[in-house]
């Protein structure tokens, strides 16, 4: 089957061609980021209105990069949610006025069940290797989640952040420390190669498979702030300062999403960990997940396929449309959709 898939859940309009839920024939990512780095963050108003200006482009550019007209297209694939609904509301629109004149199945899709098929695509099947269950660690934007797959559409939620995601902590971390925006990739830029001269704290949430950044966030700050001085006002912290501080920061994230992931993974018994979302690229939580894995298999998709694009959304609905599943013409976005 040749799904169409279409992403518009936050600042990226993207469109993609994906066979058999597997194979990707063409992905296309138009990001927004030049457009809200002033900001330091994203927009709303700007990122749906952006998208309305990339969404069709796209889709004609993911069509022609696989060679494939729309006539042989077998299904349309859309975010639904979790997102922002002005962006998620481009996407459904444009992807159900295309189900609808083509004539093909229209399927929504989570944005974190996405996220999680991003394992499946132009590599092993984690289906057969490792198997179900999986250990999923979806760090995506503002959403830092530990989901048991029990196989395809069955998920339990084990653990979530109680405030600040990870992607969030980081975007705000490099804030603080002056590095713009987006936050990750300025951090983990920065703190290459440098060893932190800085302990900053870990929020472990005793007793419970949960996160909690919110304190962290709030430690950098007392440090980048620095104490009071009776000669005048605090100094911005030094150039190689803000490196071992970004270093110690994005090591106090990655030492807490590792161990609370193969404590979650060894406490359900699962066959493999699944390593997904924007958060996933970072190179220090990939090299540490696959170091510490304790003998379970570690799938990590390659950092284009963690952060946000239409080929993962194409590949989950493929196992859904596999199952008989479809959305009927009244699909609507759902920004706080929650998965497990």
């Amino acid at each position: 089957m040749l799904v169409l898939g279409i992403e518009t859940s936050c600042d990226e309009t993207a469109a993609a061609l994906v066979l058999d839920g597997r194979h990707i024939l063409s992905n296309v990512v138009a990001s927004q980021v030049e457009a809200h780095r002033r900001y330091g963050g994203i927009v709303p108003e700007i990122a749906s209105r952006q998208h309305l200006l990339q969404v069709l482009p796209v889709v004609r550019e993911a069509l022609e990069r696989a060679g494939i007209g729309l006539d042989r297209v077998e299904a349309v694939a859309v975010t639904r949610g979790p997102g922002l609904a002005g962006s998620l509301m481009v996407g459904v629109n444009v992807a159900k006025a295309m189900a609808f004149a083509l004539g093909v199945p229209l399927c929504g899709v989570n944005h974190l069940e996405g996220h999680i098929y991003a394992a499946w695509l132009d590599a092993r099947d984690p289906e057969e290797e490792p198997g179900f269950p999986l250990l999923c660690l979806v760090a995506s934007g503002g959403h830092t989640d530990l989901i048991l797959m029990e196989g395809h559409g069955v998920y339990r939620l084990l653990g979530r952040t109680r405030d600040d995601a990870a992607g969030e902590a980081f975007d705000k971390a490099a804030r603080l420390l002056g590095l713009g925006y987006p936050g990750g990739p300025a951090i983990q830029q920065v703190a290459q190669g440098v060893e932190p001269q800085e302990s900053l704290p870990r929020a472990w949430m005793r007793g419970t498979l949960d996160f909690s950044f919110s304190g962290l966030k709030t430690a950098l700050l007392h440090q980048v702030q620095g104490a009071p001085t009776a000669s005048g006002p605090r100094h911005a912290p030094s150039h190689d300062r803000v490196r071992s501080l970004a270093a110690a920061f994005q090591e106090s994230v990655v030492e807490v999403l590792v161990a609370k992931t193969l404590e979650a993974a060894a406490h359900v018994r699962a066959r493999g960990v699944v390593l997904v979302g924007g958060v996933a690229a970072n190179a220090m939580l990939r090299q540490q997940m696959q170091a510490s894995h304790r003998g379970l298999p570690v799938l990590i998709p390659p950092p284009p396929l963690c952060t946000d694009n239409a080929a993962m959304i194409a590949a989950c609905a493929f196992f859904r449309l596999r199952r008989g599943e479809r959305d009927s013409w009244d699909l609507d976005v759902t920004p706080a959709l929650r998965l497990g």
